[in-house]
């Protein structure tokens, strides 16, 4: 028997079916799921349409569509469904990134035309964690940035865009929609840094993502003069304590699998593999 499937842009009466797909992946959906919380499905304010997959009339799989373009809880045909649909837009997107295997599927069928990538990273371990270490001290000197410090953040977050992306924030439109994203993550108190004594950042990382059952830490950067140092893990031991306490019962990040400095870190602090994110970079 053939079912019945087809894709279409949601709409704001969509919000509580769309959340439903949501909550089925709390972890790996952080990013997309906060967004849709504080916007709703409006595209104006949610940056980007909501792709919507049915299958005899249920809402099975979502693909938001903006800045990236993200699979979400996406099954091999709604993976077709939504290949055909971003080939006919034509790409807009600076990435595609989202869970490993959903996320290769759909490169294989937007290469042809959207190719060549810029870089594909296509395993980048996603990692867990609900409980501060035992044995790792929260570095004391790590503390939320205020928003008067906005001139002593934004270079360290550019630095690590730069040497995470491979291309500056700044460029484009002049760095304003990198800017508002860092006042808004400083606004809400979910930037974090550690300052030497010149007040230059050695340590930072935000909360880049929320709800309220899980959150994501993005952005973690040590100074390069600083690296070596075990500065990492304390840092990262005091973002967890933040986060755990402030934002969420489970604090995720995906990070580079070549990153072993990182990962290592990371698996110091408590956190634990327990998927894959992949990433193409255009």
């Amino acid at each position: 028997m053939l079912t019945q499937t087809t894709t279409r842009v949601l709409e704001p009466s969509d919000l509580d079916a769309a959340l439903a797909v949501l909550d089925r992946e709390p972890v790996a959906n952080a990013f997309v799921a906060a967004r849709v919380h504080v916007a709703g499905l409006d595209p104006w304010r949610l940056g980007g349409e909501m792709w919507g997959w049915y299958e005899d009339g249920m809402l099975r799989s979502l693909c938001y569509a903006g800045a990236n373009l993200v699979p979400i809880c996406a099954t091999p045909r709604a993976v077709r469904g939504f290949a055909d649909r971003a080939r006919r837009a034509g790409r807009r997107c600076s990435s595609i990134v989202g869970p490993a295997e959903p996320t290769a599927q759909l490169w294989r069928l937007l290469e042809p035309s959207w190719g060549p990538a810029r870089e594909v990273r296509a395993q980048q371990p996603l990692m867990i964690a609900d409980r501060l270490p035992d044995d790792i001290a929260p570095d004391p000197y790590v503390r939320r940035v205020r928003k008067d410090e906005m001139e002593t953040i934004m270079p360290a977050c550019v630095a690590m865009f730069t040497e995470e992306v491979g291309i500056s924030p700044m460029t484009g439109d002049g760095g304003l929609l990198y800017q508002a994203r860092v006042a808004e993550l400083v606004g809400s108190g979910r930037s974090f840094a550690r300052l030497d004594e010149h007040g230059k950042v050695v340590f930072k990382a935000e909360i880049g993502a929320a709800t309220s059952q899980a959150c994501q830490v993005q952005g973690v950067w040590v100074a390069p003069e600083y690296r070596g140092r075990g500065l990492a893990a304390p840092g990262m031991a005091a973002v967890l304590r933040y986060a755990l306490a402030d934002v969420a019962p489970v604090a995720s990040l995906y990070v580079n699998d070549f990153n072993t400095a990182a990962r290592a870190a990371y698996r110091k602090v408590g956190f634990k593999e327990v998927g894959a994110f992949m990433s193409v970079l255009f």
